[in-house]
C-alpha cells in the first residue's frame, strides 16, 4: 500500500508540472504580442497608424479565435485532469480488489493445507490403530501357536513313553521266544546259516570272475587293432632315412598365415593371412601372381577348385566368397558372395566339382552350397563345439566327409542325407585338424591335447596315438604322404614332426619357421609339402 501511495503523488507532482510550463508558455506568447505591438506602433508613421486603425478590426477578430481557442485548449487540459483522476480511482480500486482477492486465496489455500494435514494425521492414526491391531492379533497367534507346539510336545513325550515302553516289552518277548527257538533248533540254524555264507561267497566269487572277464574283454578289444597294427609293422622294413629340406620361401604377408591349399596343376598354391589378403603364389619361382584384399581381417580359410579357375576364402566376415581367376582382369571384380553362416567360417572346400562348396563354421555347423545360386544344399548339425576342420574322402562316389570340432569329436557325414554316419572320440582337447588316409578307411586329427589319432573306419574305433612325452604342445594340422604311410603334423613349437603311420614312431624333426605353424599341405603329386607359420611365411619341402 505504501508503494501505490508513493508512485500516485510522484505521477500528480508530474501532471502539475506539465501545466505549470504550459502556463508560462501562454504569458512568454502574450509578452512577445506586446513587444510586437509597441515596435509596430513607434515604427510606423501617419500611415502605419491608419493601417493600425484599418487593421484593428482583423486584429480584434485574430485575437477572439486565439482567445476561443486558448479557452478550448483549458477545457480540454481539465478534461484531462479529470479522466486522470478518474484513471487513478480506477487504479486504486483494482489494486484493492486485487489485496482482497489474494487475501481471500491465501487465506483458502491456509485453510485447504490444514483440512490436507489433519486428513493426512487422521489417516496416521487409522493406520497405527491398524498396525496394532495387527500386532495384537498376531501376538495371540504366536500364543495360540506355542500353546499348540507345546500341547503336541507333551503328547509327543507321552506317546513316545509309551512306545518305548512297548517296544521294550516287545523285546523282551521276542528275546524269550527267540530262546527258546534256539535252544530248539540249536545245531539246524547254525548249519543253515553256514550254508548261505557259503552260497553268498560263492556267488560273489563268480561277479567276480565276470568282471575280470568283462575287463580283459574290454581291454582285448581296445587293444586288438593297436597291437594287429604294430605286429604287422613289425614285419615291414623300416623306411628309409629322410632327406626333407626347405626348397623355397613365400615371403609376403603382413600378418599371421592362416591357410594355404595347393591347385590341381602342382604349381600354384593359395594362402590367406591375418592381414586380411588373400594371395596366389607361383611355388616354382616364388612370384606372387594375384593378391586380393578381403573387407576383413583374420580370413581363416582358403581352398582352391578342383580345376584350378577359381579360389574360395572366408573368415571373421561369416561368408565364404568365391573368386574366379584371370590373368586378364581383376580378380575382385567378379567376386561373388556364395554362403553366409552365423559365425566365424573356418574351412572350406570344393567336393569334387566347381559348382558346389562345403564350408565349416564357429556356428557348430558344416554347409554345402550352389556357387551359382548361393542357396544352401544341405546342413548338417551334430557337433556340439566350433567346426574347426573339414576333408573330404578320397573317392569320388562315397560322398562322405569328415569334420573336427571343439567338441573333441571328429564326425563323418553323409552329404546327401546330412546324417552323421559315424563319430570317433578319444581326444581330451579341440581337434584342429582332420585328414582322410588315401585309401578313404581311416581318418587323422591332431588335436591341442599335443596328440595325433588314427580312427579305422571299418573298426569303428581308434587304432593308434602319434605322441611323445617330450611333446607338449598342440597340434593345428595333419596331411598324409600319397602312400599313406607318413603322416604330417604341424605343432604349435614351430616344428613339423613327420611319423611312420604303421610303426607310430617320429622319423624326423623339420625345423624353419620362427613361429607356429598353422596349416600344413601335401601337393598333389607328392613330391612337395607346404607349410604356413604365425612367422609370416609360408615354406616348400621336398
Amino acid at each position: 500500500m505504501m508503494e501505490e501511495a508513493k508512485r500516485n503523488l510522484k505521477r500528480e507532482k508530474k501532471e502539475e508540472r506539465e501545466e505549470g510550463k504550459r502556463g508560462e508558455g501562454e504569458k512568454q506568447e502574450e509578452r512577445e504580442e506586446g513587444k510586437k505591438k509597441e515596435e509596430r506602433e513607434e515604427g510606423k508613421g501617419g500611415e502605419g497608424k491608419k493601417k493600425e486603425e484599418r487593421g484593428g478590426g482583423k486584429r480584434k477578430k485574430r485575437q477572439k479565435k486565439e482567445e476561443r481557442e486558448e479557452g478550448k485548449e483549458r477545457r480540454k487540459r481539465k478534461e484531462k485532469k479529470g479522466t486522470g483522476e478518474k484513471e487513478r480511482r480506477k487504479r486504486k480500486e483494482k489494486k484493492g480488489r486485487r489485496k482482497r482477492e489474494g487475501k481471500k486465496g491465501r487465506e483458502e489455500e491456509e485453510r485447504r493445507k490444514r483440512k490436507e494435514k489433519k486428513g493426512r494425521r487422521e489417516k496416521e492414526r487409522r493406520k497405527r490403530k491398524e498396525k496394532k491391531g495387527r500386532g495384537e492379533k498376531g501376538r495371540r497367534k504366536r500364543k495360540e501357536e506355542k500353546g499348540r507346539e507345546e500341547k503336541e510336545r507333551e503328547e509327543g513325550k507321552r506317546g513316545e513313553g509309551k512306545k518305548k515302553v512297548e517296544r521294550e516289552e516287545g523285546k523282551k518277548k521276542e528275546e524269550r521266544e527267540e530262546g527258546k527257538k534256539k535252544e530248539e533248533r540249536g545245531g539246524k540254524e547254525r548249519r543253515k546259516r553256514k550254508q548261505k555264507k557259503g552260497r553268498e561267497e560263492k556267488e560273489r566269487e563268480k561277479e567276480r570272475r565276470r568282471e575280470g572277464r568283462r575287463r580283459k574283454e574290454e581291454k582285448g578289444n581296445k587293444g586288438r587293432m593297436g597291437k594287429g597294427m604294430t605286429t604287422v609293422a613289425a614285419r615291414l622294413e623300416p623306411v628309409t632315412p629322410l632327406t626333407i629340406k626347405t626348397r623355397k620361401v613365400l615371403k609376403g604377408h603382413q600378418g599371421k598365415v592362416l591357410c594355404s591349399d595347393w591347385c590341381s596343376d602342382k604349381r600354384h598354391i593359395v594362402s590367406s593371412s591375418q592381414d586380411g589378403k588373400m594371395i596366389i603364389w607361383d611355388a616354382f619361382t616364388t612370384n606372387k601372381e594375384h593378391a586380393v584384399t578381403m573387407p576383413t581381417t583374420w580370413v581363416m580359410a582358403c581352398a582352391y577348385s578342383p580345376t584350378g579357375s577359381m579360389v574360395a576364402c572366408g573368415g571373421l566376415d561369416n561368408k565364404v566368397t568365391v573368386y574366379p581367376l584371370s590373368l586378364d582382369e581383376d580378380v575382385t571384380q567378379k567376386k561373388k558372395a556364395v554362403g553366409t553362416h552365423t559365425s566365424y567360417m573356418s574351412c572350406c572346400t570344393f567336393p569334387y566339382s566347381d559348382q558346389q562348396i562345403l564350408t565349416g563354421s564357429g556356428d557348430s555347423t558344416c554347409a554345402l552350397w550352389d556357387v551359382e545360386s548361393g542357396m544352401m544344399l544341405q546342413s548338417f548339425h551334430g557337433h556340439q563345439g566350433d567346426v574347426m576342420a573339414l576333408d573330404l574322402a578320397p573317392s569320388e562316389t562315397g560322398n562322405t566327409f569328415v569334420s573336427g570340432g571343439c567338441d573333441k569329436m571328429a564326425l563323418i557325414w553323409d552329404m546327401r542325407t546330412g546324417q552323421c554316419v559315424q563319430s570317433f572320440e578319444g581326444h581330451e582337447s579341440d581337434i584342429n585338424s582332420v585328414k582322410f588316409y588315401p585309401s578313404g578307411d581311416a581318418i587323422a586329427t591332431g588335436s591341442d591335447d599335443a596328440t595325433c589319432r588314427l580312427f579305422d573306419l571299418r573298426a569303428d574305433r581308434e587304432v593308434a596315438v602319434y605322441t611323445k612325452e617330450s611333446i607338449i604342445f598342440g597340434v593345428n594340422s595333419v596331411d598324409f604322404s600319397v602312400s599313406g604311410r607318413l603322416l604330417f603334423a604341424g605343432y604349435n613349437d614351430y616344428t613339423v614332426n613327420v611319423w611312420d603311420t604303421l610303426k607310430c614312431h617320429r622319423l624326423t624333426i623339420l625345423y624353419g619357421h620362427e613361429n607356429r605353424v598353422s596349416c600344413l599341405k601335401m601337393s598333389p603329386d607328392g613330391t612337395a609339402i607346404s607349410t604356413g607359420s604365425w612367422d609370416f611365411t609360408l615354406r616348400i619341402w621336398s
